[in-house]
């Protein structure tokens, strides 16, 4: 999100602080979920420390100056947290806030009112005891001074595991709550499994990889691939699609990156397969996103190249589909979705598209 752009839940997030409810500490504030945006501009935010673990979102504080760091133990006098909807996340990001926090310091949070600020602020008041709270932008923000009577330290403790790692799918998965489909195999994806020719072959890459579904399916189907490399915004599934992959190190060369696909790519491959996303993290419908993925799918791959993507079947990519591919054609539809192959123009490939 652009600093310009409008945030509300940052924009409530600020409000003690820009009206003097609040002093920001001399110290220095941790920032749990951290995105950029015009409120943190307007006044000096000493000693700001940032997590943030969706890339785009990383990229944009750094590019403002901010300092993002990865998760470790420090304390802080003051914890910032822009809760996610999902509430085993949100809960487990509270309770991670909690132990982040130095004795006497403040925790704020804010959330829209159609994302569970009601819930969210019911949860933190449940760990951390009694809550200040404010309506404003649609949004509620709430703080408080854990310490007090009514916060429960064995629940915040249980509420830590929340978000951790666990087997999904008959165990032949591990996934956590947070990350896209986190708790089943996403239909869309499993339709692509289904018809990913099996005569596949060389360098592939799987662009939104998220915990690494399509790209074992594709190691599992298409002997002929000899190295995979995923792409994933989300630090935390491409944790999940590490370990999930890790049974196929021995068959194919395996490299993971922590990369926003939507800024292009540097190497090139022989296949990429891709269930693109098409809402930003707010959960806008952002078509874009998908029509810049199959953009820069197709600058990556080398001539005769080859595209596999599925999509929700009302997603308008057959412009950009036919501008950037020498050849495509329909595979599949079912269930709303669609299935497409593209042909980077150049050489044939085996089994390519007319």
């Amino acid at each position: 999100m652009a600093a310009t752009q409008a945030d509300p839940a940052l924009q409530a997030l600020m409000l003690p602080f820009a009206d003097g409810t609040l002093a920001w500490p001399g110290e220095g504030a941790l920032f749990l979920r951290a995105r950029d945006g015009w409120p943190l501009h307007e006044r000096a935010l000493p000693g700001l420390v940032c997590e943030q673990g969706f890339r785009p979102d990383a990229d944009a504080l750094q590019r403002s100056g901010f300092e993002v760091r990865a998760p470790d133990e420090a304390r802080y006098p003051l914890v910032l947290v822009l809760p996610p909807r999902q509430r085993g996340e949100a809960r487990a990001l509270f309770a991670a806030a909690l132990a982040r926090l130095q004795p006497g310091g403040v925790i704020v949070a804010s959330a829209a009112n159609d994302a569970g600020a009601k819930s969210h602020e019911a949860d933190l008041a449940r760990i951390a005891g009694p809550l200040v709270s404010r309506s404003k932008h649609k949004c509620r923000v709430f703080w408080t001074r854990p310490g007090a009577a009514g916060g429960d330290v064995a629940l915040a403790a249980q509420w830590r595991a929340l978000d951790s790692p666990r087997p999904i799918a008959g165990g032949r998965f591990s996934s956590r709550p947070g990350v896209f489909a986190w708790d089943r195999i996403d239909a869309a994806s499993a339709l692509l499994a289904e018809h990913l020719p099996g005569d596949l072959h060389g360098h592939a890459a799987d662009l939104g990889a998220g915990w690494g579904y399509l790209s074992v399916e594709l190691l599992q189907r298409c002997p002929g691939i000899t190295a995979l490399d995923l792409y994933e915004a989300e630090a935390r599934a491409l944790e999940l699609a590490r370990v999930n992959l890790a049974p196929f190190a021995g068959r194919a060369a395996l490299a993971f990156h922590w990369h926003d696909v939507t800024a292009g790519l540097s190497q090139r491959f022989d296949v990429i397969v891709s269930n693109p996303p098409f809402h930003a993290q707010g959960n806008a419908a952002r078509p874009d996103i998908g029509r810049r993925f199959i953009a820069v799918a197709a600058d990556a791959l080398k001539p005769g190249g080859r595209l596999l993507l599925v999509a929700n079947r009302h997603l308008p990519y057959e412009s950009v589909l036919d501008a950037s591919f020498g050849s495509t054609r329909l595979v599949a539809q079912r269930d709303g979705f669609k299935i497409v192959e593209a042909v980077k123009a150049g050489r044939t490939t085996t089994g390519a598209a007319r």
